[in-house]
């Protein structure tokens, strides 16, 4: 290669359509990375638990989680807990324990007694690692440090008590954060049903701004926002976190085209309505784990994206009592790390198409270049070529926290590239850090894409003086460029990730302050021959010395375009079924119906509707005072639907279907009323899923617990579903609910799983505060005829 080529490659010239050409022949095969499997959770046999996981790729190309804390060490006999741990891994998958952000001898003298600091949020920042974590008490503090794995440095509370987001004080918790496309950093927080965000300041160590509600929810935390195209995501979870296998926890998402929001589910519902939340991203599936959630999102060298998150094991889900900072947990449950593929379908993000936590071998993350060098050896990589200004003079260097980098000893006034021996072609993506290392006002760093000699070159790179990410196409002496404006606040002599992807004829460059896809600039331009022929990646430099590190190119990951499919109604069941012809009690017009506390139910058919009014009795753990009507279910898998007009207004108030195995064993699903936490009376009306059952795993065991978790949104009319499945792996009863608003668009929520010990009963409920009145349209089963 030759400087004047080099020269054409990076010159600024008019932005025009790329030129297109004839093909040549087909791209030379490329060598993938070695398939690997994992299976969850990919923390078994390491740490018995890791609770509100987050992930990071350090500097040195290995990966950092973060959990919170929690006995990780019970079943070594130790007692109490890690503060903050911390896991090491070099495949997202394998981890090994790495230490501790605080010990009981360091801990930061201004926490409260008795706290135990929970849900950390990583990333890198300025130069620096940012971990911010809550208090369970209340409150956001703030830690940096050198290195994934320390030391710390306690930089104090950054969210207090008193800066404005309408939560309980316990709710000033589960933050994160996030840099927008203007490069300002925003965290978000909340819990105890609101959720809320604020701008930072530059150095991300304070707010700076108003605080806006984001979203509410009945037990909606664990923000985690992210931006993906020209949308920033906002994934949180809902339900209970921490009950064992009574767990309701689930990952939703909304978007919005600004971080501070307004944010929207995909049918349109804000997530700051009063109400339940469709958007599922992840919920139980009856594979084996229970309540995931408090997710992060960490992406492999080929682009997919993977949820990193906790769930707890269904077969032994608690621990036995165990001596915390502020006393004994006799219930503690344990909540292991998982991974799983996460796909976007249509602009919206779904765990595994659909199918929710994988307990089976999956395909591993790809974390390993294909063509490529992390450069922490003690000698340049061999093969590797240097070309253009001869004073570049690339070499190896020590940074902190990288192990090694690629580094230019002088300044080149003209362009200088390293390139790697090896060639790739085809759907690609290729990443690396980038930073120059003086303080001028000129030169570039960046990648090179494809370096095929006199045939063509394509670079992409960041320029300091145009403040500019510029991807340039070079073919046959000929360059056209492209270029995205950069933040006002970008800092050239900061570590950045620039990341190229090629997808058949078309290429994307986007830069970010860490791998976390927090885009600040991006650019994407048409390939000249339609495709990518093979050629050399490397770094490159022009006008100033450059630094570089963990170059990678892989092939680019096959993304799934379509959704498991979700239970459908079959055939008709009519000896499980009543449409609530005629006048009068439904067992009199019905002899298949029976009650439980008959003689306390209103419930009377007229008009081609069951009419039930709320009043005052309950259904609930040891309060079993409300009539239940019963009819039985079909043998095998059925689904059971009911539509539902429902006018409740007080906290308690709910009305719905029931599958009935005693007053201490059900599922039930219902349109409720639930009181909003701080909320001066304000109510959410809720799609409400639970079950209630014994809970032997606690100490000592629970004869009765209940658990919900939460569907899409009700409405006046709600038409409810609940799917049955008949487990024979597990034995166990297996019940998957929906929701919808129009009897024709569905909401599929999370399962639920009982230990089978008879058959269930079909049966409707409407109970608790009076006042209110239910009014059902029909009851209709049918056979499953698809999904699970």
């Amino acid at each position: 290669m030759t400087v004047q080529r080099l020269t054409r490659l990076l010159a600024t010239v008019l932005i025009v359509p790329l030129l297109t050409t004839t093909a040549e022949g087909p791209p030379a095969p490329v060598e993938r990375a070695a398939t690997t499997t994992y299976t969850n959770p990919v923390t078994a046999g390491v740490v018995d638990t890791f609770p509100d996981p987050t992930m990071i790729r350090g500097g040195d190309g290995d990966w950092y989680a973060y959990g919170t804390t929690n006995p990780v060490f019970h079943s070594r006999g130790e007692s109490g807990e890690r503060i903050l741990p911390v896991l090491r891994s070099t495949d997202m998958v394998g981890w090994t324990y790495a230490g501790d952000v605080f010990t009981a001898a360091d801990r930061p003298s201004w926490w409260p007694p008795g706290t135990r600091p929970f849900a950390p949020d990583i990333r890198h920042v300025a130069g620096s690692y940012h971990l911010t974590y809550g208090l369970s008490g209340g409150g956001v503090a703030l830690a940096t440090a050198p290195s994934p794995t320390g030391p710390w440095t306690d930089r104090g509370l950054i969210v207090t008590l008193a800066d404005g987001c309408p939560t309980n004080p316990r709710g000033t918790i589960d933050q994160a954060m996030l840099t927008g496309a203007d490069g300002v950093h925003y965290l978000y927080w909340g819990s105890y049903d609101a959720m809320c965000v604020a701008a930072m300041n530059a150095e991300a160590t304070r707010l700076e701004g108003p605080v806006t509600i984001v979203a509410r929810g009945r037990r909606a935390e664990a923000a985690f926002p992210v931006r993906r195209g020209d949308f920033y995501y906002l994934f949180y979870s809902d339900g209970g976190c921490c009950q064992g296998a009574f767990s309701g926890y689930t990952v939703k998402v909304g978007r919005s085209d600004d971080p501070r929001g307004p944010f929207v589910t995909q049918d349109g519902q804000s997530l700051t309505d009063y109400s339940s939340k469709g958007g599922i991203v992840a919920a139980a599936n009856g594979g084996g784990f229970v309540g995931p959630g408090h997710n992060s999102i960490q992406t492999d060298l080929a682009g997919q994206d993977w949820l990193v998150y906790h769930a707890i094991p269904a077969a032994d889900p608690d621990f036995p009592p165990v001596e915390t900072a502020d006393g004994v947990k006799p219930a503690l449950s344990k909540r292991p790390m998982l991974v799983d593929r996460l796909d976007w379908i249509d602009g919206w993000p779904v765990l595994r198409g659909g199918a929710g936590p994988s307990s089976r071998p999956q395909r591993a993350p790809v974390t390993e270049a294909t063509v490529g060098s992390t450069f922490n050896g003690s000698a340049l990589p061999p093969g590797w070529h240097a070309d253009g200004d001869p004073a570049a003079r690339w070499a190896l260097a020590e940074a902190p926290a990288s192990g090694g980098v690629l580094a230019q000893t002088g300044s080149p006034a003209d362009p200088s590239v390293f390139l790697a021996p090896r060639r790739i072609g085809g759907d690609i993506r290729t990443e690396a850090r980038l930073k120059l290392a003086d303080a001028g006002t000129g030169g570039a760093v960046g990648l090179v894409v494809s370096d095929r000699g006199p045939r063509g070159t394509i670079t992409a790179r960041l320029d300091r003086a145009d403040h500019a990410l510029s991807v340039s196409v070079t073919r046959d002496g000929v360059t056209r460029t492209s270029r995205a404006a950069l933040p006002a606040t970008f800092d050239h002599r900061s570590w950045h990730v620039l990341a190229v992807e090629v997808r058949g004829s078309s290429l994307t460059a986007e830069v970010s302050e860490d791998r976390s896809r927090d885009v600040q600039a991006a650019v994407s331009v048409p390939l000249p021959d339609g495709e990518l022929r093979p050629g050399r990646v490397g770094v490159l430099s022009t006008g100033a010395p450059a630094v570089a590190d963990n170059l990678s190119a892989v092939p680019l990951h096959r993304p799934a375009t379509t959704r498991v499919d979700d239970p459908r109604p079959g055939a008709p069941l009519p000896a499980h079924s009543d449409d609530f012809s005629g006048t009068g009690r439904p067992e009199d017009l019905d002899p298949a119906w029976s009650w439980v506390r008959g003689d306390e139910a209103t419930a009377t058919a007229a008009g081609g509707e069951l009419t039930w009014p709320t009043g005052g009795a309950e259904l609930f753990l040891g309060t079993n005072t409300a009539p239940v009507l019963l009819r039985d279910a079909p043998a095998g898998d059925f689904i059971v639907e009911t539509k539902l007009s429902f006018d409740g207004t007080r906290p308690a108030q709910q009305a719905g279907l029931v599958l009935y195995d005693g007053d201490d064993r059900y599922f039930k699903l219902t349109h409720s009323v639930l009181p909003v936490t701080a909320g001066d009376g304000a109510v959410f009306r809720q799609t409400e899923f639970a079950k209630e059952g014994e809970r032997p795993t606690t100490t000592p065991p629970t004869p009765v617990f209940y658990g919900p978790m939460f569907g899409g949104p009700p409405a006046a009319q709600t038409w409810l579903r609940l799917a049955y499945h008949a487990n024979p792996a597990t034995g166990a009863h297996d019940v998957r609910a929906a929701s919808s608003t129009d009897g024709v668009h569905w909401t599929w929520a999370g399962t639920w799983s009982m230990p089978r010990r008879g058959p269930l009963e079909i049966g409707l409920v409407s109970l608790n505060a009076p006042g209110a009145t239910a009014e059902f349209d029909y009851v209709r089963t049918f056979r499953t005829s698809t999904g699970g």
